[in-house]
């Protein structure tokens, strides 16, 4: 509403007429959304009567991890960009947005200002490390961040294998952040890898990465638990017989909205019952999951 028309009870007068045209067409209850900072508009619709559904919203102030597709959430108004500024704006100042940022080149050295962010991450990743204010870690398993706790979640060397808790994603789960999930599924969920080293799975199959040292390109090999990930979904059965995870839609994709506790937390216990349980069984015939079991015989990560 244009500024000249603020404060007039204009807004107040159009909601009431949109409740009872809703009322004659026999509806019974109505549905509006802002921005989580737009404390002017919640004021509004809040004198108008209504209740805020605080149970579907990210955490203002918070630490908020997503992972996005943007091809399943398209179109949004501003790219991916407006889709950041979105997030952004959802947390507010205080708050911090984490993204991952890793190198999709394990034969390259990485370099934290020029190297693309993996392709398999998506546009929205990529955009958000070049945008003022992100900072990205300074190694080949990069995250990315901004807001007040960013330089903490993104500090740190080179984290092997990449998801120990001394990386970026065990910050995250120290500071009690959410997780979102917006067009993508819990196979993207990075807090489940962090899960299974908490656990001490013992899979682990040989990665390498290229580092730089002095001025010269040399290779690490490490073991990592890697597998397809496809089984990542059973925490969608987890989180949701608790009423631990939200869903809705957000533009035209699925998002899931988690505490990052919660779901590491089912996931140790589910992998204590079972070690295995992320794996496909050797009937499925899954390459990256019969890789990963026949590398127990080498013994579990050692993550210390």
């Amino acid at each position: 509403m244009a500024e000249s028309h603020r404060r007039r009870g204009l807004a107040r007068a159009m909601m009431a007429l949109l409740a009872e045209t809703a009322k004659d067409a026999g509806c019974f209850e109505m549905w509006v959304g802002t921005e989580v900072s737009n404390m002017p508009t919640r004021r509004t619709y809040l004198s108008a009567g209504g209740a805020e559904d605080e149970e579907h919203l990210v955490e203002e102030g918070g630490v908020l991890l997503d992972h996005t597709s943007f091809r399943a959430v398209r179109p949004v108004e501003g790219g991916p960009a407006g889709l950041i500024a979105a997030l952004k704006d959802a947390i507010g100042p205080r708050g911090t947005l984490v993204m991952p940022c890793w190198t999709g080149d394990d034969s390259t050295p990485f370099d934290p200002a020029e190297t693309q962010a993996s392709e398999d991450l998506g546009v929205v990743a990529e955009t958000f490390r070049t945008l003022p204010g992100t900072v990205r870690s300074a190694h080949a398993f990069a995250f990315a961040a901004s807001g007040p706790k960013a330089a903490e979640i993104v500090a740190g060397s080179l984290p092997l294998p990449p998801h120990i808790p001394e990386s970026p994603i065990g910050r995250v789960h120290d500071l009690d952040g959410q997780v979102l999930l917006l067009g993508v599924g819990h196979d993207a969920n990075t807090a489940l890898h962090l899960a299974e080293l908490m656990a001490g799975v013992p899979y682990g199959v040989p990665k390498h990465i290229t580092i730089n040292e002095s001025c010269r390109p040399v290779r690490v090999d490490y073991r990592e638990n890697d597998h397809c990930c496809e089984r990542f979904a059973l925490a969608d059965g987890w989180l949701r017989s608790r009423g631990l995870q939200r869903e809705g839609k957000v533009g035209n994709a699925t998002s899931r909205l988690f505490r990052i506790r919660d779901a590491v937390a089912l996931a140790t216990a589910e992998l204590a019952r079972d070690p295995l349980i992320f794996l496909h069984p050797e009937s499925a015939g899954c390459g990256d999951c019969d890789a990963a079991r026949a590398s127990i015989a080498t013994g579990a990560i050692d993550v210390d």
